[in-house]
């Protein structure tokens, strides 16, 4: 296959599809019609000889040639972006974009709000979506592209990625305001004789109190285990149930808050990013933003 014999612009439509998994949404993105891309990607199949995209119900899916390629082509493309474009300044006031966060329930109501106000102030045509992300996939889907960047404790390795620290979240134990245990300090006797709720993606594993515990040859009881923050806040306030969470995130809740009665490590969180998009402008100011409004 002779470079020189290839349309070039043909890979940034590639790119573009593959993260959109839409024609529409590509045709919007690229200023072109849809009978355009779906032409381009023709062009395209023929030359690298693969469907490359399925169209299903969920949009165009890549097979699995594609998934191969897209990680050449981002980095030829990041490449070429990075040599013509060097000098290029980002303009957030005129700025059109959509960025994709991944970070889970806990993360968004607590860094959106703000976010959302500041980017609305300083970005009026930058968009925001977020997703929750699986960490098994979260270093692909970033260096993939389909994930700007992520929020999550540091536990996340690759060589693709670079990180920053962002901020530590210290646990408080929340229970309803009648509880029986809601009349001062609470003893760990008391703590590990009641029942509790913890709040997890994970079908299996510990949280930072069972490590903490398990460090002094201790065990709770974990009667309900559930992934969302808010869902365990409105269990919190109807039972006898005690939640072990993060300060910030109990006090946003109609809740009694008491200092554990045991050492736990404090919830630690990162933002990772591709170190592809670490010289891309509209990257750093993001990075920027978002560590201005949880610092």
């Amino acid at each position: 296959m002779r470079l020189d014999r290839i349309d070039l612009n043909l890979f940034v439509i590639f790119d573009a599809i593959y993260r959109e998994r839409s024609v529409t949404k590509v045709a919007h993105s690229l200023n072109m019609t849809q009978s355009g891309v779906s032409n381009a990607l023709r062009r395209l199949r023929e030359t690298i000889g693969d469907p490359l995209f399925v169209r299903t119900s969920d949009g165009m899916q890549p097979t699995p040639v594609a998934d191969n390629v897209i990680v050449d082509v981002r980095a030829g493309l990041d490449c070429f972006n990075r040599s013509v474009g060097k000098n290029v300044e980002f303009d957030p006031a005129t700025a059109q974009k959509e960025f994709r966060l991944g970070m889970n329930d806990l993360a968004q109501s607590l860094v959106l709000p703000r976010l959302r106000r500041e980017v609305r102030e300083q970005a009026p045509k930058i968009a925001i979506s977020t997703y929750y992300v699986d960490r098994k996939t979260a270093a692909e889907d970033l260096k993939s592209g389909s994930l700007d960047l992520l929020i999550d404790a540091p536990d996340i390795h690759a060589k693709d990625l670079d990180q920053q620290p962002l901020m530590q979240l210290p646990y408080v134990v929340a229970m309803r305001s009648d509880h029986p245990l809601a009349t001062g300090s609470l003893s760990l006797e008391d703590y590990l004789g009641a029942d509790h709720i913890h709040v997890s993606s994970r079908r299996h594993g510990r949280g930072q109190a069972d490590v903490a515990l398990r460090v002094m040859g201790k065990t709770r009881d974990i009667m309900m285990r559930v992934q969302n923050y808010l869902v365990a806040a409105a269990i919190t306030e109807q039972s006898d149930l005690l939640w072990t969470v993060p300060r910030m995130m109990a006090e946003k809740a109609d809740l009694h808050i008491v200092d554990p009665p045991f050492v736990i490590d404090p919830l630690v969180w990162s933002l990772y990013w591709s170190k592809s998009a670490s010289d891309d402008p509209s990257f750093q100011w993001l990075r920027a933003l978002i560590g201005d409004q949880i610092s």
